[in-house]
């Protein structure tokens, strides 16, 4: 290789080696789908390498490839770190926060004031995340993650654990003639988050040996969950963490003590070479402040 690679073409392949598929790379760098395959090829031409191979019209990355794309992420994590780094006298500068949209809904939005009243010179921005557990984002400088702890690359501290009980709105109980054993969510749609093991999980707890009458809805994040619930779609196995305030204004009720742990919870990632900037810092602590014991 005679010359270093542009650096559009090194966020393409970074943000290409996390999506899989050259549509989120357009979508998430605010270009053309042509615009970053063309990205793409004059990256591997000059390279000298092949990237990706390449199947009917699809790209997958080869395994030299996928090393050089992580190679690639640390270099723009660190890149990122050192202008945060640089830019920040101070409590000041940016900070970039990946939050599940469930969390950033019902718990950061409603509280991040606090944090500009602590620190009101950090230009904050909050995104979410393409998947609940993705930590990679070298765009963003810290990332609150719904995931389990073997998150790799990043520093992970246990912000809050989750217990997952079922959750309806008022008119689905009444709709259904109430529910009074654990038996009868099985008379209504169960929504379910990513998969359908911690609603078996439930349901084994307690001693409900039947099928459901409908495998019911998979979402993506707990937000739109309860969305569905409070408007009466169905039952959801929610996190009374996020969803206190829909229980505490009458919006959902919980109508059994019983709960399961869960197998994930909200975790704080951190890239090293971003731990010791001053914003994240503050950030950091003044998080944990706010979360004092993860296990309640």
């Amino acid at each position: 290789m005679t010359r270093i690679p542009s650096t559009q073409a090194l966020r393409a392949l970074e943000s290409f080696a996390r999506h899989g598929a050259v549509r989120p790379v357009a979508e998430e760098m605010h270009l053309t789908r042509s615009a970053v395959s063309h990205q793409l090829r004059l990256l591997e031409r000059d390279l000298g390498f092949a990237l990706f191979n390449r199947v009917g019209t699809r790209l997958i990355l080869t395994s030299r490839g996928e090393a050089f794309a992580q190679d690639v992420r640390g270099a723009l994590t660190q890149i990122s770190g050192s202008a945060s780094r640089n830019a920040a006298h101070g409590l000041s500068g940016q900070l970039t926060i990946s939050c599940t949209p469930g969390f950033a809904a019902s718990w950061l939005s409603p509280k991040i004031e606090s944090f500009r009243t602590i620190c009101p010179d950090v230009a904050l921005s909050i995104i979410t995340p393409r998947t609940l557990d993705e930590a990679s984002n070298p765009e963003a400088d810290v990332f609150i993650t719904f995931s389990n702890e073997t998150l790799t690359g990043v520093n992970v501290e246990l912000l809050k654990k989750v217990e997952f009980t079922p959750l309806l709105s008022p008119a689905l109980a009444n709709r259904m003639g109430n529910v009074q054993t654990p038996a009868d969510v099985l008379r209504s749609e169960l929504l379910h988050l990513s998969e359908r093991e911690d609603w078996e999980r439930w349901l084994k707890l307690a001693d409900v040996h039947s099928k459901p009458i409908k495998p019911g809805i998979i979402f993506a994040d707990m937000n739109l969950i309860y969305n569905a619930a409070i408007k009466a779609q169905g039952i959801a196995l929610g996190d009374e963490f996020i969803c206190g305030e829909a229980i505490s204004n009458g919006q959902l009720i919980r109508p059994f003590d019983l709960a399961i742990q869960s197998l994930k919870s909200y975790y704080l990632a951190i890239p090293p070479a971003k731990a010791e900037i001053a914003n994240i810092v503050a950030f950091r602590q003044w998080l944990l402040d706010q979360l004092p014991d993860p296990g309640t």
